[in-house]
């Protein structure tokens, strides 16, 4: 009976971190995604332009990715439970905050407080899946995580729009506050309280010793190009799809499914095809497929029509999800110790490249924008032309990554099949 209840009392453990890691990978990535769709309703009632459009966005990843590595130590030193229950506490707050807001600033104050949040709930609970779970069950964890983020991903555009339309855009911040307790009381019953450490490498030794392991930097270096292609495209679709091609807010996010969709089915090849292909080949690929992708939405540019965008944003999903090798093998690159520090380098990478892919792109968007609407264009076509050349910017990154993968990846062995088939998570 005792070992009875010992397996009991695991197996409720278990259910517990992984509902942590579920909620907080949904969480963290809607509200990365969930803004896009609805911003235009935003931008109405608080009377924002494009630019302060993008800080909306902006002030969610700025400080999301800026904080991540010193999270990290953070993390190490305080331990999971006291880190995770402060971050939800502030993650609460900044929804609240937003939910309220009555003008620009309150706004990017509620967005800067989840990012901030954000860099420490997320990888406190990556944390959780080495060490609060047994190896049987870690794979299961990452699968969970990914599932997670890909219906972040698909549900958050469309999400925001159906908010903003049928109810009002306070919601795509409201609606996350009884997910967040949720995730509150998980990690307040199942987290175990870890003593307080001192002894803790520094994190300029450890950041010292990550920046020059060359597979590591490699792979850093391509989690932020992909990042700088993508996330402006992705922040800058709704808006297109509203302003030019007259979609509602809901039916403007909608089409973003299909990206998610593609990752979801792309998946299952991932690791087959780099074992055939080998990881840098694979990585390539996907990224030239990226590029691919980015082209044909150009070429539909001027079209006032949904219907031949759509190949364009599956192949965008589909060669995302071969970027799964660069986490892999960034994270085999490094000693074991360095693990959680390394996580939180990769995950800050990608947020400030989804910062800065919005301010780029919207950068090339407005520039471009501007000068059709000086030359007599009317607006909706101004903004498409800006579009465009967001696009072909983005796509010009991809084929330069993909160049670059075949060399910076090329020094690990071809045989991540096993570790990709249990972390098959993106770039």
């Amino acid at each position: 009976m005792s070992t009875l209840r010992v397996a009991v009392a695991r197996e409720s453990g278990t259910t517990a971190i992984l509902t942590i890691v579920a909620l907080v990978a949904f969480v963290a990535t809607l509200d990365n995604t969930i803004v896009a769709a609805a911003a235009p309703s935003m931008g109405r009632e608080l009377g924002l332009g494009v630019t302060a459009l993008e800080w909306a966005g902006i002030a969610y990843m700025l400080p999301y990715a800026v904080l991540m590595l010193p999270a990290g130590v953070v993390i190490d030193r305080l331990g999971r439970r006291r880190v995770l229950l402060a971050g939800c506490g502030l993650f609460t707050a900044g929804a609240l905050l937003g939910g309220a807001a009555w003008s620009a600033e309150v706004l990017f104050v509620a967005r800067g407080a989840q990012g901030a949040a954000a860099a420490f709930v997320v990888p406190g609970t990556l944390s959780l899946i080495r060490t609060s779970l047994p190896a049987d069950r870690r794979g299961l964890a990452v699968a969970v995580w990914t599932a997670a983020l890909a219906a972040a991903l698909a549900l958050g555009p469309w999400l925001g729009g159906a908010l903003a339309e049928y109810l009002h855009w306070s919601w795509i911040f409201l609606g996350t506050v009884p997910l967040l307790a949720a995730v509150t009381v998980l990690v307040a019953r199942a987290v175990r309280l870890e003593p307080i450490r001192r002894g803790t490498r520094g994190r300029r030794g450890v950041a010292r010793s990550l920046l020059t392991n060359r597979v590591f930097a490699g792979a850093n270096v391509l989690v932020v190009l992909w990042g700088l292609g993508i996330s402006g495209i992705a922040f800058f679709t709704p808006l297109l799809h509203q302003e030019f091609l007259g979609l509602g807010p809901a039916a403007a996010g909608l089409p973003l499914v299909l990206v998610a969709a593609a990752v979801i089915c792309a998946t299952p090849l991932v690791a087959p095809v780099s074992r055939t292909l080998g990881a840098p080949r694979a990585v390539c690929l996907g990224l030239l497929v990226v590029a691919l992708g980015l082209v044909a939405l150009a070429v539909a540019g001027d079209h006032r029509a949904l219907a031949p965008r759509l190949a364009g944003l599956f192949l965008i999903g589909a060669g995302s999800a071969f970027t799964a090798p660069i986490t892999a093998h960034g994270l085999d690159a490094v000693a074991e110790e360095d693990s959680g520090t390394a996580s939180g380098v990769l995950m800050s990478s990608r947020e400030l490249a989804s910062a800065l892919g919005v301010a780029v792109i919207g950068s090339v968007l407005s520039t471009v924008r501007t000068g059709e609407l000086a030359a007599g264009a009317e607006p909706g076509s101004a903004l498409a032309a800006g579009y465009t050349a967001g696009l072909l910017l983005a796509a010009v990154l991809q084929a330069g990554a993909a160049g670059l993968a075949l060399v910076v990846l090329r020094e690990r062995r071809e045989n991540v099949a096993t570790t990709l088939s249990q972390e098959g998570e993106g770039a």
